[in-house]
């Protein structure tokens, strides 16, 4: 018994296609006798256009806002996990929209801000 095969063509919109012969053959598909044909004369290939990088790039700005530092810093800190909390939210994530900062980064403004005395103790101590 052969093995079954089909035609496959693969046509694009400038006019190019590609003929092939696909043979199934122990659970395999092979390409056999590859033909294309160019696209059509009318529409010529135009390489795409590759610009200069400029001399003097322009200065890098980094993504996170500016954020205070100390005493100022960390009382912006407890009204954003105050206000988040007041509505429902999660603080730390309120936290770390508000300043930029990764989780881990925010936990720790969150911890300075709790040792100033701006947050309440997490747990009570006995």
């Amino acid at each position: 018994m052969s093995s079954p095969s089909f035609h496959v063509r693969l046509t694009f919109g400038d006019g190019a296609a590609v003929d092939a012969r696909a043979v199934v053959s122990e659970g395999r598909i092979t390409l056999e006798g590859l033909h294309a044909r160019p696209p059509r004369a009318e529409q010529t290939y135009t390489p795409p256009r590759l610009d200069p990088l400029p001399q003097n790039p322009p200065p890098v700005r980094r993504a996170r806002p500016a954020w205070p530092r100390g005493r100022e810093g960390r009382l912006m800190v407890a009204q954003e996990y105050r206000a988040a909390q007041a509505e429902g939210r999660d603080p730390v994530l309120a936290v770390m929209q508000a300043t930029g900062r990764s989780r881990r980064r925010s936990l720790k403004l969150i911890a300075s801000a709790r040792d100033a005395g701006a947050l309440p103790a997490r747990h009570n101590r006995r």
